[in-house]
């Protein structure tokens, strides 16, 4: 439905790591292997794969359902069905509200999607995030944090990584829709365990943990 290179063209490089066409191609490839296994359309979920962060330049709205509105455009010569089942999955694509992956092409680029930030990979991701956001590393998280978040009662500048390791990284295992994202995740979290210490207090000047 479409080629990399196309889907490349339609991307803004905003020298972000974390959401760079490296992503792209690793949730495309991810994607790819869970629809096989799950006996979904590979075309469309290739095609939502390669589309489905084309609006993360778009800072007005929500970006699976900005995504999903420029595919719709740009695949508009393609069968309506395949149109309609890519669009689907876009939209849908988002850990953090949204709608809930119905279609099994939706579920596999869900898993896909959420599987780059399990593991070591995810690990580093979220650093790097950080950096560029210029937040902190690490930071307290009150025990009502999480359902204040949910609800957007947050400062965002006080965002840190380990904050969302709380929110969002450690819940990902849960979240995975299909068999074969379940296996997965699971191998991922098991090689990248280490995750567990973004939570670690970081050592203060007094207690030793700290030499000039």
């Amino acid at each position: 439905m479409i080629a990399i290179d196309e889907a490349r063209s339609h991307y803004v490089d905003h020298g972000d790591p974390v959401h760079d066409f490296d992503h792209v191609l690793r949730v495309t490839a991810m994607a790819e292997r869970i629809a096989r296994a799950e006996g979904a359309d590979v075309e469309v979920v290739r095609a939502a794969a390669l589309l489905h962060d084309i609006a993360r330049d778009d800072d007005t709205r929500d970006h699976a359902e900005a995504a999903a509105e420029r595919a719709r455009s740009i695949l508009q010569s393609q069968p309506a069905y395949k149109i309609d089942a890519v669009v689907q999955a876009i939209a849908q694509h988002r850990f953090r509200g949204g709608a809930q992956p119905a279609s099994l092409e939706a579920r596999c680029l869900f898993d896909a999607d959420k599987l780059d930030a399990i593991g070591a990979i995810g690990i580093a991701r979220v650093f790097a995030f950080s950096g560029v956001l210029r937040r902190a590393l690490w930071g307290e998280v009150a025990p009502d944090y999480e359902e204040r978040f949910a609800h957007g009662e947050t400062d965002h500048m006080q965002h840190s990584a380990h904050h969302e390791y709380v929110v969002k990284l450690r819940h990902l295992r849960e979240r995975m829709s299909t068999a074969t994202g379940r296996a997965l995740a699971e191998e991922r979290h098991a090689a990248g365990s280490q995750g567990r210490h973004l939570g670690d207090r970081p050592p203060a000047e007094h207690d030793g943990g700290l030499h000039r």
